[in-house]
């Protein structure tokens, strides 16, 4: 398949708001593509590439050769150009790979050039794709979407069921079944306003959960053996002797753990995300590193026990089995309120939620006890509640939109206030605007612009932000040796002056 063909279905899939639309435009290309390269298409419209880093930079992309005048690149051509880029190593690397990244521009025509400019950039934005492309994988190959969901679920690649999908037909989605010691992606939450809010929201039997700030692990145990994975299916199990002690000590040989790894202080408070996410990131000398920083599993729901799928079981239950095989201490704290009309009962679960903040953890869960556990979904049963973080900050600069932001100022460059006048960037974040704020701030920006190199507009730094976040951590891409977690745009605050946006001492201060 051309490459051309993918890019002008990207372009129109960016272009519309209609999911209809969405879905019928992949599930036309879906059908045309053949099993072996659906997978590849799928991941460049969903803006990933398979070889993951390959090192590419703007400073590769910014000065493009001229383009091809006819399609002539294909999927595969592409992979393999990505493939060499993502091999190079040692000296001559940087020089080999601006080579290299010219001869694929250079084979590629002005719309092909556009699209993999955003693909190697991390710019291919076209709205819940991977949701969209299910429904349009189910309907190319004229199989139930639900089973599609489910297939997707238990394998945790779309790609893998799509190729094999289209290659065997609907038959073979029977084949897609959990299994110990094969990750499936984690069930995710929504967020309420409060506990009060979220229990009102579930109006069923509820637990009130303890939310960790650490890193979400998959324990897989087969006898002996177990398997360590990350949210995102990433194989950590040599970086955490700990979990691998603690698994095996548990009753039951067969068994698929949810959790978070944590790490507490001498205080008994649980460590910045940071501190464990370096901790677990660290791939070399881990004796070291667990001598400096022991990790400690905490674990909230169970997928499979004795070698069966527990997932279609209700919360209640799944707990029922958890408990029986993890040990209380290594067991989440929590609460149940059996009566969500009882107010006496909302109000215990408040205050277990203050008890939660006080002992230095970020929220809480609310999870009703009658729902299954739907892997690789955000689940409606799952609601999250924490304290919202805010702060004021000055717009230093912003990059041109893709898709359906083309021709707007997108991503927001922020700064915070120094001592001596000058700003420190805390990172981007183009998640929380609407079309109108949009549209608004693309004027506002466009009279502050001091500089466009036709990929970032420097403006100057009077415009403020209102920006929420989770939290702060250390960071050494940032001059001020740390950034925002899950920035958000609120609002924007032209009544305020830059002089009154927040300084980097406050920004420090709120790590706590």
């Amino acid at each position: 398949m051309l490459l051309a063909r993918v890019a002008e279905v990207s372009r129109d899939v960016a272009a519309t708001s209609a999911r209809s639309r969405k879905t019928a435009l992949l599930a036309d290309l879906f059908a045309d593509t053949g099993p072996a390269q659906v997978a590849l298409v799928i991941s460049y419209l969903a803006g990933r590439v398979p070889q993951g880093r390959i090192g590419v930079g703007w400073s590769s992309l910014k000065d493009p050769p001229p383009a091809a005048g006819t399609p002539a690149l294909t999927v595969d051509g592409t992979d393999r150009a990505l493939t060499a880029l993502a091999g190079l190593r040692g000296p001559g690397s940087g020089s080999e790979r601006r080579r290299l990244v010219r001869e694929l521009l250079a084979a590629a025509t002005e719309e092909e050039q556009r699209f993999l400019m955003r693909l190697l950039m991390g710019e291919v934005r076209q709205g819940a794709l991977d949701a969209v492309a299910l429904e349009a994988v189910a309907r190319a190959a004229d199989a139930p979407a639900d089973a599609v969901r489910r297939a997707v679920m238990l394998d945790g690649s779309l790609p893998r069921v799509a190729a094999a999908l289209l290659a065997d037909g609907p038959p073979v989605l029977a084949r897609f079944r959990l299994r110990v010691g094969s990750p499936v992606l984690p069930m995710l939450a929504h967020t309420a306003a409060s506990v009060t809010e979220a229990v009102a929201t579930l109006a069923v039997p509820c637990a009130v959960e303890e939310k960790l700030d650490g890193i979400r692990v998959q324990v897989h145990r087969d006898g002996d053996d177990v398997r360590i994975y990350t949210r995102s299916l990433d194989d950590i199990t040599g970086r955490l002797p700990e979990v691998i002690d603690a698994a095996r000590a548990m009753t039951g040989d067969r068994f698929i753990l949810d959790g978070e790894v944590i790490a507490l202080d001498p205080a008994g408070r649980p460590v910045t995300f940071q501190e464990i996410a370096s901790r677990v990131g660290s791939r070399t000398d881990v004796s070291a590193a667990r001598a400096a920083l022991p990790v400690t599993p905490v674990f909230f729901d169970v997928l499979a026990a004795d070698g069966e799928d527990v997932l279609d079981l209700p919360g209640a239950e799944r707990h029922t089995v958890l408990a029986r095989l993890v040990p209380e201490p290594q067991r989440v704290r929590r609460t149940v309120v059996a009566d969500p009309a009882d107010r006496r009962q909302s109000e215990a679960a408040e205050a277990f939620l203050a008890a939660t903040l006080g002992r230095g953890h970020e929220g809480v869960l609310v999870k009703a006890l009658d729902a299954p556990y739907v892997a690789g979904r955000r689940g409606r049963s799952w609601l999250k509640v924490k304290p919202v973080h805010t702060l004021d900050l000055v717009v230093l600069a912003a990059e041109w939109g893709h898709g359906r932001r083309t021709g707007l100022l997108s991503n927001l460059h922020l700064g915070a206030r120094a001592a001596d006048g000058s700003w420190v960037m805390l990172g981007k974040t183009f998640k929380g605007l609407t079309d109108e704020m949009l549209r608004w701030q693309t004027r506002r920006l466009g009279e502050l612009a001091v500089a466009d190199d036709g990929f970032t507009v420097r403006v100057r730094p009077e415009l403020v932000v209102e920006i929420a976040y989770d939290g702060v951590q250390r960071s050494s891409r940032y001059p001020g040796g740390v950034a925002l977690r899950f920035a958000r745009v609120l609002r924007h605050r032209p009544d305020k002056a830059a002089r009154e946006a927040d300084t980097i001492e406050r920004v420090l201060e709120s790590r706590g």
